[in-house]
């Protein structure tokens, strides 16, 4: 892992797929999606990621990013 990638900005809370800018707050986790590029977000934006994103696996594969 890079410093780039541990400094990289949250995409919550839906991955910016709605219109919404990104949060800012850096990367935590690493949500696995069907044929879309992983989702990278913060803790806050976790839940709200999980169950709005599209194509979100289920059961979820979460990954820590430290």
């Amino acid at each position: 892992m890079t410093d780039r990638d541990r400094a990289a900005a949250c995409q919550g809370p839906y991955g910016g797929e709605n219109g919404l800018a990104d949060c800012g707050d850096p990367v935590r986790f690493e949500v696995a999606r069907h044929l879309r590029a992983p989702l990278r977000v913060c803790p806050v934006h976790l839940g709200p990621a999980l169950l709005l994103a599209d194509g979100v696996l289920w059961p979820p594969v979460i990954i820590l990013v430290r």
